[in-house]
């Protein structure tokens, strides 16, 4: 029974998560084509070119995108310094620093802070290019 639960987090979960993901995509595909191949033997005069446009999954724009990765990195960050600052507080505190009310937050802190100032360095470095692209 102890052997069970690990492989069911482990294993079974992710695989079932990406197999209904899997299968949600694959039944929107699916509806969009039904609705095509209804509309092309329908031949009322429709253009199916922008329908095919109108149908397709939408597409964020590249300053969403930015935006996008400028909200996750100012989370992550500020997550990061936070969980740090926990960390750095417990070992003022006189708590050894192996033990797990120190090391824990220091290592999820440390690594949630490298994933936040990534995500700000893409944001800052891909600005420019959106702009760019958005004055031509």
């Amino acid at each position: 029974m102890h052997t069970l639960v690990p492989i069911f987090i482990c294993a079974i979960l992710p695989m079932s998560i990406v197999l209904i993901v899997f299968l949600t995509i694959m039944n929107s595909d699916n509806k969009r084509a039904k609705v095509l191949i209804k509309a092309i033997e329908a031949n009322n005069n429709i253009d199916t070119d922008r329908l095919a446009e109108a149908l397709q999954r939408p597409r964020k724009s590249s300053r969403e995108k930015l935006y996008g990765r400028l909200l996750r990195g100012c989370i992550f960050t500020l997550a990061g310094i936070f969980v740090l600052a926990v960390g750095i507080v417990n070992l003022c505190m006189g708590t050894n620093f192996e033990a797990d009310p120190v090391t824990v937050p220091l290592v999820f802190g440390g690594a949630s802070l490298a994933v936040g100032i990534s995500f700000l360095i893409v944001y800052f470095v891909t600005r420019k290019q959106v702009e760019d692209s958005a004055e031509k």
